[in-house]
């Protein structure tokens, strides 16, 4: 890759950091927000849902409209009041203030993931795309192993608030650079054949390779995003971790996820973004299940644990973000990574809802029935790995 090309995706990963810590950092803050607004868990899985629905609904809408705009003004709109958004949520003086900020910030945010997918898919070709994606999907990782624990560490010592307040200062100093960056993104305006509001959905209907792909990473995020919510709680209150040694585990786990994200992308270039996607997928099934039935032991078996669900989870990203904008022509792009990113979002607010009606808190402060929903997660990522055979990228 040239030095240009470096520096656009590092940007993006940073844009993308951004992104995704906002919405991890909620949870590990369950403890702090349930004390301070006096909720239950499933007020708080509500309130992760809030943020996904809305994303998801912003992203349906944009996906009318997105392809008739350059690329870069939709990215910097929409990271710019996503950054608002994260800092009135710094600023919520309670359960629903905090609600009506995350809301804000999810109607952006929901824009970002999807445009920086459809620049990346505009940028490099089906061959090196992997390795584009794994640059990207970095910031998945390293929003781990600085999010996370910085989240925590920062709200032990001076409250909820300062984590989203980091997170909208950092925003702020990625702005510029995001617009001087990236290059205006038009060559999708001047095909002849310019799309309309519609033409978006007038593929998909008419494809059935695209609607198994949406199907596809729909599945994916309903599997990962199952477990999610609880992880960190349930390892406090059931496994005995100390919310330092869970910041240490994000540490890790991110730190190694980081590292081997970028690897499986040159794996996925190499042997096929189908077969890595699918070994990633089975492998997944592993960490899930021994993560939802753990009981209390030595810290140092439960990093390990963890550190490989968040190789496998990120790992299975990169095939599939680099599969999936690979399955339309380059002016539908943006519309139909708005809608993947809208049904993604739908995965993410359906996949807490349910797990937060699942698990329930016990008067002693244990968490029962997560197995249920790992279990569930389990299922549903192998459905996605059936639906992920049929798949076809329209460049192979």
């Amino acid at each position: 890759m040239t030095r240009k090309e470096n520096i656009l995706l590092a940007i993006l990963a940073a844009v993308n950091f951004t992104n995704i810590m906002d919405f991890m950092i909620m949870m590990p803050l369950q403890e702090h927000l349930v004390k301070e607004f006096h909720i239950s868990p499933h007020q708080f899985s509500i309130l992760l849902a809030s943020y996904a629905i809305t994303a998801g609904i912003s992203s349906l809408v944009a996906s009318f409209v997105v392809d008739r705009f350059d690329r870069k003004k939709v990215l910097l709109t929409a990271y710019a009041g996503f950054v608002a958004g994260t800092l009135a949520c710094a600023f919520a003086p309670s359960y629903e203030a905090l609600m009506g900020a995350r809301i804000i910030a999810g109607l952006f945010g929901g824009l970002i993931g999807a445009q920086a997918m459809a620049i990346v898919g505009d940028t490099f070709p089906y061959e090196k795309r992997g390795r584009a994606m794994g640059a990207l999907m970095s910031g998945f990782a390293l929003a781990s192993v600085a999010g996370v624990p910085g989240g925590l560490y920062l709200a032990s010592i001076s409250g909820w608030h300062v984590p989203f307040l980091a997170v909208g200062i950092m925003g702020i100093i990625i702005l510029p650079l995001l617009y001087v960056a990236v290059p205006p993104m038009t060559a999708h305006l001047t095909a002849a054949d310019r799309p309309g509001p519609l033409d978006v959905y007038k593929s998909v209907l008419g494809s059935r390779n695209q609607q198994l792909a949406l199907l596809m990473m729909f599945t994916m995020i309903f599997s990962h995003f199952a477990s999610i919510p609880f992880i960190a709680p349930y390892l406090e209150k059931n496994v005995g971790l100390t919310q330092g040694q869970i910041a240490i585990m994000y540490c890790l786990g991110g730190a190694v996820s980081a590292i081997t994200s970028r690897v499986v992308g040159i794996l996925s270039d190499k042997y096929g973004k189908r077969i890595i996607f699918s070994v990633f997928l089975l492998l997944s099934a592993i960490p899930v299940y021994l993560i939802t039935n753990m009981q209390p032991m030595a810290y140092y078996y439960v990093y390990m644990v963890t550190s490989l669900f968040f190789i496998v989870a990120n790992g299975r990203m990169v095939p599939a973000q680099a599969l999936i904008t690979s399955v339309v022509p380059n002016r539908l792009r943006g519309g139909f990574m708005n809608l993947n990113s809208s049904l993604q979002q739908m995965g993410v607010g359906l996949a807490s809802f349910i797990a937060g009606i699942i698990v329930i808190r016990t008067d002693a402060g244990k968490y029962e029935h997560y197995e249920i929903v790992g279990y569930l997660g389990i299922a549903v990522s192998f459905l996605c790995m059936i639906i992920a055979q049929f798949v076809k990228p329209n460049q192979e």
